[in-house]
């Protein structure tokens, strides 16, 4: 490009930012006569909602805590546990129905947003390692049925705790029974 080319192509950039950036807009030195009305232009302004009142701060109550939350869910039937036979993971009619409640809720307004995380618990006959496995098989077998039933299963996680956290001490069958379990514990929100 040569030197004329160059002063050119700048004038003519200098030109376009002057029209992009807009000139100086002096206002009329006349007055307008007093016949003419002017109307003010409307403008498109969307709708906006209107913002509901603000509440008491005497009625305002924080949020529940993670452990208030599971002790409400547990307490009012809206999350339960599943249990399971000796030595087996596979889901009995009753668990199929307690799991079908549980995902019920998870799909509700109230529990579409929680995080849980399914624990496998085994009573305390076989050896440490078998009844981590056996748990986190009790574990995994409920998450699958969950989302059969349409829960996200991002939103579910698993982990075995075997024999190490009973609910029951007593070495007894009925105590043993309360211990084979998957159970459902709301751990965060999303």
């Amino acid at each position: 490009m040569n030197a004329k080319s160059r002063w050119i192509a700048l004038a003519v950039c200098m030109v376009a930012m002057l029209i992009v950036t807009g000139c100086k807009n002096d206002k009329p030195t006349t007055t307008p006569p007093d016949n003419v009305t002017y109307e003010k232009p409307v403008e498109d302004v969307p709708a906006t909602p209107t913002p509901a009142p603000a509440a008491d701060e005497t009625e305002m109550q924080p949020p529940p805590t993670i452990q208030e939350l599971n002790e409400q869910l547990q307490r009012d039937g809206l999350v339960g546990d599943v249990f399971f036979a000796f030595d087996q993971f596979e889901l009995r009619p009753d668990a199929r129905e307690r799991l079908a409640r549980n995902a019920e809720f998870m799909q509700s307004a109230e529990g579409r947003d929680l995080v849980f995380t399914i624990e496998g618990h085994c009573d305390e006959r076989g050896t440490n390692e078998y009844n981590i496995a056996l748990g986190q098989n009790r574990s995994d077998s409920a998450v699958d049925y969950i989302v059969s039933l349409g829960v996200d299963r991002g939103r579910l996680k698993t982990i075995s705790y075997g024999e190490e956290r009973p609910f029951c001490t007593e070495s007894t069958e009925g105590c043993w029974q309360k211990n084979r379990r998957a159970r459902f514990v709301v751990t965060g929100r999303r």
